[in-house]
């Protein structure tokens, strides 16, 4: 019984996560674009648009964002990426990266979510010094096994080759993503995705349930807001700890 409000409560997640996609998608053809308009001169809009694409975002919203990267549609707010920085309850760093047109907005929400799940929001610098900034490349170890990535990988110029339960990571340097991306191409590898992240320099273990349970709530939280593109934190969490908080939260999830 009550199925109609948790299948609704479902769909407005997923249409929610969809908006998402297509919000920060947006935003970041909107920054490209303040370089320079037309993607045929600018690799990076170029780029950004193809993703945009494979994601299904509508030509009529890319259009809209290269008008409001140029200045071209006055009324609307300029675009910027503003980088916040935390710890979570347990120590744990967060740095947060954001793209929104409200900046008082955007500060507000981050503090909230910081205060709610018991961790303080820092100034400049607090924990920025301990991340680096990569590109990650996701393959699927379904397709291509981690053992067959990992005797290409010495070829290029990445730096290092992460198996993962769900995919192989490859972190490489900005300046050589094309690169090692074009490597992989050629070999007809597929890439399933690759973007922009930071990469903590040490880690931090959570052994209690109550910091884990708080920890991904907030790391939930911060992947739900609006202005924010990119969250990064340097927690580790054992797979028994992490699958126990996951259960919970799904226990206490849709219900009505």
């Amino acid at each position: 019984m009550w199925r109609g409000p948790v299948v609704q409560a479902r769909k407005n997640a997923v249409n929610a996560v969809k908006w998402k996609i297509f919000s920060m998608h947006a935003k970041l053809i909107a920054i490209a674009a303040q370089k320079w308009w037309n993607p045929d001169d600018n690799p990076a809009l170029a780029g950004l648009i193809v993703k945009a694409k494979k994601d299904g975002v509508p030509s009529d919203t890319i259009d809209r964002a290269i008008k409001k990267g140029t200045w071209e549609d006055k009324d609307a707010a300029q675009i910027s990426e503003i980088v916040y920085e935390g710890y979570a309850p347990g120590g744990v760093a967060f740095l947060i990266s954001t793209l929104t047109d409200n900046k008082n907005r955007t500060v507000s929400n981050i503090r909230s979510i910081f205060s709610k799940y018991g961790g303080n929001m820092g100034e400049a610098g607090a924990v920025s010094w301990m991340f680096h900034n990569k590109w990650v490349i996701f393959i699927d170890p379904n397709i291509h096994s981690y053992d067959s990535i990992e005797e290409l990988v010495f070829d290029t110029d990445a730096q290092d080759i992460i198996s993962e339960a769900w995919y192989t990571k490859i972190i490489t340097a900005p300046e050589d993503l094309h690169s090692v991306e074009t490597f992989f191409s050629d070999k007809n590898i597929e890439i399933f995705e690759s973007k922009l992240d930071y990469i903590p320099d040490n880690e931090m273990e959570i052994d209690d349930f109550d910091k884990a349970l708080k920890f991904t709530k907030m790391l939930e939280a911060f992947d739900a807001d609006e202005d924010v593109n990119i969250v990064s934190s340097n927690e580790i969490i054992s797979p028994e700890l992490q699958k126990e908080v996951n259960e919970f939260i799904e226990k206490n999830t849709f219900r009505t």
